[in-house]
């Protein structure tokens, strides 16, 4: 024999009640089939109950839609020769319905015993008509369960219900149809199970029956590894010990109620959860054994409750003292307050309780007045109460089996910025649970999601600022690289937030790369790097990385407060790593306090892996002893370009027209932009040096860096013929101009040397960068890296490859 229970939403309209005929006719056994009212009915009676003894009134016309509902059922679905009786008996219970809610109105009182009698009618009037339907027996729950007369919430006696409903089902053949929630004490007056009493009442029948099976068939396809509204990527789990199980509804999934299983769980009898509008999906098995395969995940899923309140009873006098804990819980149980999570200082100063928010004052109240005397005489603080929290659980039997999942928990939570008010172990290591701000749920829930390896995939959020050449060759390049990433790599990156010096658009599910222009304009937030980073900081993502590909010096200010919030940076933006040395250590600092990156490993060498090279070496425990770069791909390119028929004003303005150059040459042919390149090359090596300590020798006059931009093209017109000469007899002794920056014992500078042949800089071609790195190891023969070190695609693959760095980590 089975046992199926069919919840509200399962029985709520036509078209389900038709699906749930087709499930149990699939069954060849014997089958007792427990239904719930139909979906929201038992709310209306009971609001109609509630209003008519707070206003003395009856709604005629919510009677009159309950009714309907149960009439437009029996038209639809029951065989024409029982239509008549099954309206009759169906008539008779709304009558009823009816005497019991005018009697409130009446003498506007509303009472446990009454409630329980009106709260029970919904599952009468449902069984009725899905009996008649099936053309099944009807067995009324209400006779065979007893219970004390705790009306509400009573109390089973299993010895009495048990022999009932075995007596009730001897011989018995075919399918039977029983209300759930309804019972009855011993004088036989109604009663009710309480919250989930239809799951509570399919397993009281499942267990006195000795059942093969209990399936429990509701609108979701059994328990998920978390909630799917807040992680889209939750899948739902194939076992569950009763255990698990259990901890997993006691802490907010709301698949089924908790003492649900404990008459299935005594008997060993498993438990289906099923969706009825996907009856072939395979759904959820709990049972007795533990399954452990050998690719288990020490965790089986995640589970949350909201609308917390935490207090915290404190002071010195409470170490060493007895009975502490004990008149605590004796007085919220004196109020009826029921404790979910608990969490004591092993110090013996301080206890802490989760309790649902709408008992937090009644709570505070109650434990105030037990320890009055010590809080007057100051042993003890007094009692803290923290608002707007959540409790989050981990569950799983296998996490005993696993070393250091509490490390790894604490630790990725703490990465993501995650700030935990209390923690709480069991000594089994069932679950792990903790309690956190509401406005970090969301995060909290996918960093635990995806570090424990429930996702299939990992995920990266992406903020970016700046789409001119490099920033929309990233976008470009993301856009071709998305799905290959997903596929080989199971790396998800999504780009959540975009910015031009116009515009700003977010978009949690990630943007439309292919329409990120015209979005964008058509955004009606207008761009602001102080509103960027509030809403960033708002999304509260986790894994996020905000990508600076601008070169504008107040985005910079704004690194220290994104580091803060634990977003990663990758910077294609030389002003903050290049700024003052206190500026640059502190940020290098708070990434690495906070746990998270900042990389700027374009801002010496576009994507040449200059930076990540030198870290290697000092991490492999190197020391870098001298830098020689030629580091400018413009000026390179300018002096590369050079001849008889390209003067130098000529080579400038191609270097501008390629794109090597910044819209105004004269940041390059500065020298300033090198200079900036050799300080955090310096100081990545571990030297501490500003930009004071670095000596420029330009190559033109300074008069053409004054002015406007017209008087300095004006202006290197004039240098034309001077250089020219000079390059000549450079070619007659077979040399070059190369604009070189060196860093030799503390001392730094940069300046245009000629090279000759035998330099590893003389052969450098086009806008290519060099660095000789002489080290302690790499003395005789310095280490040479080389290649492109401008122009935005490569640029934009060294921005790229410092995203995918921090997604490795």
């Amino acid at each position: 024999m089975k046992v199926l229970k069919f919840g509200g939403t399962s029985v709520g309209s036509i078209e389900n009640l038709r699906r749930v005929k087709e499930i149990v006719s699939r069954i060849s056994d014997n089958v007792v089939v427990i239904v719930s009212a139909f979906g929201g009915v038992t709310d209306q009676i009971l609001n109609m109950a509630k209003t008519a003894s707070t206003t003395k009134t009856f709604n005629t016309d919510e009677m009159t839609a309950i009714a309907t509902r149960h009439t437009t059922a029996i038209d639809a679905l029951v065989p024409e020769h029982l239509k008549a009786e099954t309206k009759q008996k169906v008539q008779h219970r709304l009558n009823d319905l009816e005497n019991m809610i005018r009697g409130v109105s009446m003498i506007g009182e509303l009472s446990a015993r009454t409630l329980d009698r009106i709260g029970g009618m919904g599952e009468m009037l449902s069984s009725t008509i899905i009996a008649a339907f099936m053309e099944a027996r009807w067995v009324n729950s209400m006779e065979l369960i007893r219970t004390d007369s705790n009306f509400l919430k009573a109390v089973v006696d299993f010895e009495i219900s048990n022999s009932n409903i075995k007596n009730e089902f001897e011989n018995f053949s075919g399918i039977a149809i029983a209300p759930g929630f309804v019972s009855s004490n011993s004088e036989g007056i109604p009663t009710t199970l309480g919250r989930g009493g239809s799951d509570y009442t399919a397993a009281i029948y499942a267990a006195a029956l000795d059942a093969e099976a209990l399936e429990i068939w509701t609108d979701v396809t059994g328990f998920m590894t978390a909630d799917p509204r807040v992680i889209r990527k939750a899948y739902t789990i194939d076992y569950l010990t009763y255990a698990e199980a259990m901890e997993l509804s006691h802490f907010g999934a709301k698949v089924i109620y908790p003492p649900t299983i404990l008459p299935v769980y005594r008997k060993h009898i498993p438990v289906w959860i099923k969706n009825t509008t996907q009856p072939h999906e395979a759904g959820t098995l709990i049972g007795h054994e533990k399954r452990y395969a050998k690719d288990q995940r020490p965790i089986k899923g995640i589970s949350s409750i909201s609308n917390i309140s935490m207090l915290t009873l404190q002071g010195a006098g409470m170490v060493g003292v007895t009975g502490i804990s004990m008149r605590m819980f004796t007085a919220l149980a004196h109020e009826k307050v029921n404790v979910i999570l608990i969490s004591q200082a092993s110090s013996e100063n301080s206890i802490s309780i989760a309790i649902t928010s709408s008992e937090n004052e009644l709570a505070k109240k109650a434990i105030e007045n037990e320890f009055a005397h010590e809080i007057e005489i100051g042993y003890i603080n007094g009692v803290l109460l923290e608002e707007d929290l959540s409790i989050v659980a981990i569950v799983g039997e296998n996490m005993k089996e696993s070393a250091g999942i509490a490390g790894k928990l604490f630790s990725t939570l703490g990465k993501n910025g995650v700030n935990i008010r209390a923690i709480a172990q069991g000594a089994s290591e069932l679950n792990i649970s903790w309690v956190v701000k509401t406005d970090d749920l969301r995060k909290t829930l996918n960093v635990v999601h995806e570090s424990f390896f429930l996702s299939s995939y990992k995920e990266l959020n992406l903020f970016l600022i700046g789409i001119g050449t490099v920033g929309s060759n990233f976008i470009t390049q993301l856009k071709q690289q998305q799905k290959k990433l997903l596929d080989n790599n199971r790396l998800k990156l999504k780009l959540v937030g975009l910015a031009n010096s116009k515009k700003m658009i977010f978009e949690r599910d990630g943007i439309d790369l292919e329409q990120y222009k015209s979005l964008l304009d058509q955004s009606p937030l207008k761009s602001d790097f102080a509103g960027f980073v509030e809403q960033m900081e708002e999304l509260n993502l986790f894994n996020s990385v905000f990508i600076d590909c601008t070169a504008n010096e107040q985005l910079a200010e704004h690194y220290h407060n994104i580091l803060e919030a634990r977003v990663s940076i990758v910077a294609a933006n030389k002003v903050a790593a290049s700024s003052e040395y206190a500026n640059y250590k502190h940020l290098k600092e708070l990434a690495l306090n906070n746990g998270i990156k900042f990389f700027f490993e374009t801002n010496v060498g576009a994507g040449l892996p200059i930076l990540s090279t030198i870290k290697d070496l000092i991490n492999s425990g190197d020391q870098i002893l001298k830098i020689e770069a030629v580091l400018s791909g413009t000026l390179n390119f300018i002096f590369n370009t050079l001849n008889e028929n390209i003067p130098l004003s000529k080579a400038v303005q191609m270097a501008k027209e390629a794109g090597y150059s910044e819209p105004d040459p004269r940041i390059d042919l500065s020298g300033k932009d090198v200079v900036r390149k050799l300080l955090i090359l310096a100081r990545e090596a571990g030297y501490p040096i500003e930009e004071k300590d670095v000596a420029i020798e330009k190559f033109i006059p300074e008069s053409l860096f004054k002015g406007s931009i017209d008087s300095f093209w004006e202006g290197i017109t004039a240098l034309d013929q001077k250089f020219e000469q000079q390059r000549q007899t450079l070619a007659l002794d077979n040399k070059r101009w190369r604009f070189v920056a060196t860093f030799d014992k503390g001392e730094s500078c940069v300046s245009l040397r000629e090279v000759d042949q035998s330099s590893p800089f003389f052969d450098l071609e086009g806008s290519n960068n060099i660095v000789l790195l002489t080290t302690e190891r790499y003395n005789e023969f310095p280490m040479q890296i080389k290649g492109y070190g401008a122009g935005a695609g490569v640029t934009a693959a060294g921005v790229f490859a410092d995203v995918i760095r921090i997604a490795n980590i």
